[in-house]
């Protein structure tokens, strides 16, 4: 399946909410150049599915806008089905030691009361705030232990 990082199959956002949401996708692959970040809108006709489509989209899918080099394994894709009214976010193979489903929840919890009222751009412009604090936050975490392991083998940091 042949993607953007940004698939509006549903037709939430208009023009300038496509184009804030890119920009934002675009500014976070900047500041984890390891990573990509996704959204995928669409009607999935099965309640219950997303998180699996976000696997699958990571698993079989070609972002055509991501580079070559990048690994769908160190992607982060975000799906919302406003149909079934659900949405979740999935992580790459590479990434999924970091994270927990309970910091799905958190960024998810965000965007809740916008998609309540229908303003699904606002919503995902929140779940990709909060997504990236939390990026930061584990890479920290990441490094900090990197660097606890090696001063613990005695190894020059």
């Amino acid at each position: 399946m042949h993607l953007k990082m940004l698939t509006d199959a549903a037709g939430l956002f208009r023009l300038h909410e496509r184009d804030l949401l890119d920009e934002k996708l675009h500014r976070m692959g900047a500041v984890f150049p390891q990573l990509f970040i996704s959204i995928y809108t669409g009607n999935l006709n099965h309640a219950g599915q997303v998180r699996q489509l976000g696997f699958w989209l990571l698993n079989r899918g070609v972002f055509q806008d991501v580079p070559v080099d990048k690994s769908n394994d160190n992607g982060v894709i975000l799906v919302i089905d406003p149909d079934a009214k659900m949405a979740g976010i999935s992580f790459g193979y590479l990434l999924d030691p970091y994270f927990e489903e309970e910091d799905s929840f958190d960024c998810l919890a965000r965007a809740h009361a916008y998609w309540l009222q229908g303003k699904y751009a606002e919503g995902a412009l929140r779940v990709l705030q909060e997504l990236e604090k939390l990026l930061k936050r584990r890479s920290r975490d990441v490094r900090k232990n990197r660097w606890q392991a090696r001063a613990k083998r005695g190894g020059v940091i």
